[in-house]
Order: structure tokens, then sequence, then C-alpha cells
């Protein structure tokens, strides 16, 4: 790692093959902020480019599974560079632009159609737990902590902030959580619903790749359905004529085939994505 990205960081991304039931090349990408001499905090330079890169995988439709991790073993974010404050959100305008561009960021990670599994070391709280909030599961080790301490900033989650942790966790642990500022540990997370398990901190990259593969592994189209179906639930609208169709939809494809063949043989479907 050179000096200048040890001081301001960088978004990696790297692709691993899926395991047994994926045909072919069926990547699952590792999206790392990669910061660890800050423990992986988030600047203005990282919130653009971790959209950008999120941006990137949505429209990739041959992936099956993405990993968001932080490098290293200490924290998988605190969130925003404090240090950023004074030159980046001095004031109300720059708040806004910069809460513009993180917001963006939050969007794209919530829309990705690929499923997420957030690989959690170590510190997740502020911004870094409204990413994880934001994963279809978080897998994190039993000294992890989490918690939003902003109001000791005297700082507000912004309404585009709080709303994955609402949706996660509910509004009265939603407000226990920033009204106290508290910080929990892996076991109370898990409790309170913040987190979808807790290993040893040894085996967090082993278990968060394991359940990437186990996503992976199945039918890629059913893992996108099931996704946006999810989405679609959090609107109280009744459901379209096309939209109830859409889900008779997968026993048009030719994974369905291949699975139920595969069931009756005794097989391991390869699914092919189609």
């Amino acid at each position: 790692m050179n000096e200048n990205t040890a001081m301001h960081g960088a978004i990696r991304t790297e692709r691993i093959e899926a395991g047994e039931g994926a045909e072919g090349s069926a990547p699952i990408a590792i999206v790392t902020i990669d910061r660890p001499a800050k423990l992986n905090a988030l600047t203005r330079m990282l919130w653009r480019a971790l959209g950008d890169t999120f941006e990137a995988l949505a429209a990739d439709t041959g992936l099956r599974c993405i990993v968001l991790r932080g490098a290293g073993e200490k924290a998988f974010s605190p969130g925003n560079d404090i240090g950023e404050f004074a030159t980046e959100r001095a004031n109300v305008e720059q708040a806004r632009e910069y809460g513009a561009l993180m917001h963006r960021t939050l969007g794209l990670i919530d829309a990705c159609p690929v499923p997420v599994v957030a690989m959690i070391h170590g510190i997740c709280v502020g911004g870094g737990l409204e990413l994880a909030a934001l994963c279809d599961l978080r897998i994190c080790g039993e000294s992890s902590r989490f918690g939003a301490p902003i109001k000791n900033l005297g700082l507000v989650m912004a309404h585009a902030e709080v709303e994955a942790l609402l949706r996660l966790v509910g509004e009265a642990v939603a407000l226990e959580i920033l009204l106290e500022g508290r910080i929990l540990d892996a076991r109370e997370a898990l409790s309170k619903g913040l987190v979808t398990r807790v290993v040893p901190d040894a085996e967090v990259s082993a278990h968060a790749l394991a359940a990437a593969q186990r996503i992976a592994a199945g039918a890629p189209l059913v893992a996108r359905w099931h996704k946006q179906f999810v989405r679609r639930a959090r609107n109280a609208a009744p459901l379209t004529p096309a939209e109830r169709d859409e889900g008779f939809a997968c026993f048009g494809t030719e994974d369905f085939g291949i699975g139920y063949q595969a069931f009756l043989a005794k097989q391991t479907p390869q699914f092919k994505g189609r």
C-alpha cells in the first residue's frame, strides 16, 4: 500500500469463484473499504468510490453475491472521518452537499439487486452501522461493537440514513440506539436484530464467505427476485396484476427445470442464471 492510499484509503474489489452449485464462472465480489490506518473511516472520496463500485456491480448480471468488509480485523468502519468535518462539513451548505453524496451511495447499496453480505470485524458504528444495515446478511465476531453515538457530536442521523436502521430493528430499538448513544456488544446486537450471526473473531471471514458461497450456489434469478419482493413489501400499496404474475415467472426459467430435475435425481443443481 502506498503512502497516499494509506492516508486516504481506497475501495477495492476482487472476485472469487462461487462454489458447488454454480455453473462455470459465477463470481462473488468482495468489496473492501481499505483504510486500515484510520479503522476504515469514510471520507468524501471513499463514499463516492463506494457508490460507484456498487453502481457497477449492480449492472453485472452474472454476479451471484457481494461481500462488503473493512480492511483488517479491527474495524468494519467507524463511519465518517471526523477529521474532515472542519473542511468538508463545517456548515449547513457543506453538510447538504456531503449528505447528497452519502445518500447516493446508501441508495445504490439499498437498490442493489445482488445479495450483499456484511463481513464485520471489530468496530461497526455510525456510518459503518448504516452501511451494514443495508446489507442482507450481517455476520460479525464476538468482539464486534455497534452503535451510533452521534448525539455526542451534536449531529443527527438524517432521514435517508435512519431508514435502514429503522427497518432492521424497529422504532423502539432505533430510538434506544440514537437517544442513548450506547455501544452494544455483539450478543446484544444479535438480540436486537442488528446482526444475523455472531461467530468467533477468527472465523468471521470463513463464515461470511461460506454464506456468500451458499447464496451463489442457489438459483441467481431467484435470489434477485427475493430481494426485489422484500423491497416491494415495504410499500403498502396493493400489488398490481403484473407484480403478482412476477411471483410465477420462475416457473418459466431454465433454472427451474435444472433445480427440480436435480432434486429428483439427488444431484447438486448447476444453475445457469436464466
